[in-house]
């Protein structure tokens, strides 16, 4: 399935050079066009033909040395033991000619902590895309390999739309919230990760939608779950498996200086604010969690500059935990 060509280099920061891989045969999807009967399956021919336009190379990002990784301490202290399992893998290979290799990781954790934000972090680290699929909203198991196209209102599946419409044979894939897929009876909606979470088979991943043969082997999957207990055990057996805290006040205070430094310099009005928040402020924003907090800051902003003060003090910040507006009259 794969060819690797010369080097290459990769118009991004981060990692600089990649080999290009075969994510598909040519000759697959042109017996498979040629098969179709005129003027029938008009989305499965759109899909063939943009995959013949778009061409099977993508870009196979790995490592020239072993990239920085102290700022991802410093934005995620919670996630410390993923960051050094990550950077034992990179390690690896970072000296040698075999590809990128990244055991799939499987992140439990409250809701807030950053497991998502993780993921995307990691993508750009590598210097790779990054394809997302929230199992929560699933209702079949073709979400993520594709529906037969003799089916109405069939599509390919998420893995199937990440390899060709991206630019990368090894995208970071995440699987938001995989303890709550959900389903029909007659589909497993984590069927098909049985074969994609194994190198050998995920080689010649069949989407049910396209029936071509695509690689997949090279994905770096992420999945991220509140609780494992409705998880199945073939496929934690498949994944390296970390329980995510949330952050301590110290590391918590930590993240949200550093979101407040971003904020700000990432605003041109963010220079009419003092350049460091003051201590009450951070304690506040340490009670919530790091998906709050740049909410909260935000907010935060707004209120000291109607009150036109170079600060934000705690009363500008909203209550720890989301709560939903009222909007209508009261009686």
């Amino acid at each position: 399935m794969a060819s690797s060509n010369d080097l290459v280099t990769v118009p991004r920061s981060g990692l600089p050079i990649a080999h290009m891989r075969n994510v598909y045969r040519v000759g697959d999807v042109e017996r498979r066009l040629d098969k179709l009967p005129p003027k029938e399956h008009e989305i499965l021919r759109s899909t063939y033909e943009r995959m013949l336009e778009k061409g099977p190379e993508r870009f196979q990002v790995k490592p020239s040395g072993l990239p920085s990784m102290d700022h991802l301490y410093d934005d995620l202290p919670n996630f410390a033991e993923v960051l050094d399992d990550v950077k034992r893998q990179l390690a690896l290979c970072e000296d040698s000619r075999d590809a990128l290799e990244i055991t799939p990781l499987l992140l439990l954790g409250p809701p807030g902590v950053g497991k998502t934000h993780f993921a995307r972090a990691l993508s750009h680290l590598l210097g790779t895309g990054m394809g997302f699929i929230s199992m929560s909203s699933m209702t079949a198991g073709w979400v993520l390999s594709g529906a037969s196209s003799q089916w109405k209102g069939a599509r390919p599946g998420k893995v199937f739309e990440t390899l060709v419409d991206g630019q990368y044979a090894n995208p970071v894939m995440v699987v938001d919230e995989i303890d709550k897929a959900g389903g029909e009876h007659a589909y497993d909606p984590l069927g098909a990760l049985y074969s994609l979470l194994e190198h050998d088979t995920a080689q010649a991943f069949v989407d049910e939608f396209a029936e071509v043969p695509i690689d997949a082997s090279q994905l770096i999957w992420v999945a991220t779950a509140n609780d494992e207990r409705s998880i199945p055990e073939p496929i934690l057996n498949r994944m390296n498996v970390y329980e995510v805290q949330a952050p301590d006040v110290e590391a918590a205070r930590r993240i949200a200086f550093k979101l407040y430094a971003g904020i700000r310099a990432e605003h041109d009005w963010g220079s009419r604010f003092e350049p460091e928040p003051r201590s009450e402020t951070l304690d506040r924003l340490a009670e919530m969690a790091p998906r709050e907090m740049r909410r909260a800051w935000m907010t935060g902003f707004g209120n000291a500059k109607l009150d036109r003060r170079d600060h934000i003090l705690p009363r500008d910040l909203p209550e720890a935990g989301h709560k939903r507006g009222m909007i209508g009259f009261v009686q």
